[in-house]
């Protein structure tokens, strides 16, 4: 090949050559910038889960199923039935409450009746013992002019001495009896508030056969079923609040740095994809990885250990609206890419609010009804 055929290939050649290392260079210098103005300044897993609250129901009585009104994937709303339980059995000792509570209103009439009874009995003692008395003395000065024998002045002084030791007897009935009901007036005895409190728990077993959702949800997890005979405390169903969702981001160790709590959050859900995308914030971040709380944490004082990159949940909040429209399910996977840039926030959750996080007040009974039920059996039991 000639000199004039190599040179303009040479030529040709370094033309490629210095283009491929200009594309390297932009291709480093587009990368170097993206990093430095994106990817540093956001952190992603896909290592992340829906979560939701689990609100088990259960029963406060113990009692036999005749109902359930609702079964799994169906929406119950806070208050309403959704489990029934025979009620004859609370009926029954709500009946005998009822009558224990009339007895002690009746037994405490009798009680202060009968101080009244023991007052006269006092009297009744005085006036005996002053007989006695007058008698020994109209008998003593008669003894002394032999006019009445000596039997009859011992069997006189016999007579005070009885008549005194009845009176001791009876003020001592009497105090005895005083202390059973002093300072209290008989619908208010002790006796009678352990009888009203013993009806009021009988009127509060009758009204829990009717097992109310504490939550709107939908149902889940029905173990329950008709003649079923439960316990208290006993699990029936569960009820998931699918308005009140997260999602748990489980981020690695190296990638907790600059994680902050109130950062923003972009989180895909793998059940819509990239079509769907929701907002949160960083509301929280664990207090240890999963192995420090699993039930049998490592031990990795072993000669064989291995080192394994821990991970840390990270708590990201949902935008209700967003939830609204695109409705999630209790351990669905997700993205979860978190904005980084501002790193005001504190690393550590923040002091738990005095207001409740959660809250239900459906399982409030109308107490004050009981209240003027005991209020009307013992004016019924009170009256002459």
């Amino acid at each position: 090949m000639s000199t004039e055929t190599q040179a303009p290939s040479n030529k040709k050649r370094r033309v490629v050559l210095a283009g491929i290392t200009v594309a390297f260079l932009a291709a480093g210098a587009a990368y170097a910038a993206w990093y430095a103005l994106v990817a540093s300044k956001r952190v992603e897993t896909d290592n992340a889960y829906v979560g939701g609250n689990l609100v088990n129901v259960s029963s406060q009585v113990t009692g036999s199923v005749v109902e359930i009104r609702a079964d799994e994937t169906q929406l119950v709303r806070a208050g309403t039935e959704i489990v029934r339980l025979d009620p004859s059995d609370a009926e029954v000792a709500l009946a005998q409450a009822e009558a224990r509570l009339g007895t002690a209103v009746r037994q405490q009439r009798e009680r202060y009746t009968n101080v009244a009874q023991f007052e006269a009995v006092v009297d009744q003692r005085r006036v005996e013992l002053k007989t006695r008395q007058e008698d020994l003395a109209r008998r003593a000065p008669l003894a002394a002019d032999n006019l009445v024998s000596g039997e009859d002045v011992a069997h006189a002084r016999r007579a005070v001495d009885d008549a005194r030791a009845a009176l001791d007897v009876a003020q001592k009935q009497l105090a005895a009896a005083r202390v059973t009901v002093a300072g209290v007036s008989p619908a208010e005895h002790p006796n009678v508030l352990a009888a009203k409190a013993d009806y009021l728990s009988a009127w509060l077993a009758a009204r829990r056969n009717a097992i109310v959702a504490p939550v709107s949800g939908y149902v889940a997890k029905r173990s329950v079923q008709v003649g079923s005979r439960i316990a208290p405390g006993a699990p029936l169903l569960s009820i998931v609040p699918l308005d009140q969702l997260w999602v748990d981001a489980n981020f690695k160790e190296s990638e907790l740095r600059d994680i902050r709590v109130g950062q923003a959050a972009t989180i895909e859900a793998d059940i819509y994809g990239g079509k769907v995308v929701y907002h949160g914030k960083v509301v929280g971040l664990g207090a240890g990885t999963g192995n420090a709380f699993s039930l049998l944490p490592a031990q990795n004082a072993t000669g064989n250990w291995i080192k394994v990159v821990q991970r840390v949940p990270v708590r990201i909040s949902l935008d209700p609206k967003e939830l609204a429209a695109h409705p999630l399910r209790v351990g669905l996977s997700a993205t979860v890419d978190v904005d980084i840039s501002q790193k005001n926030g504190s690393a550590l959750g923040t002091v738990a609010a005095p207001a409740p996080a959660y809250a239900t007040t459906v399982l409030n009974q109308p107490l004050q009804q009981a209240r003027e039920a005991t209020d009307a059996i013992v004016a019924r039991n009170m009256a002459n």
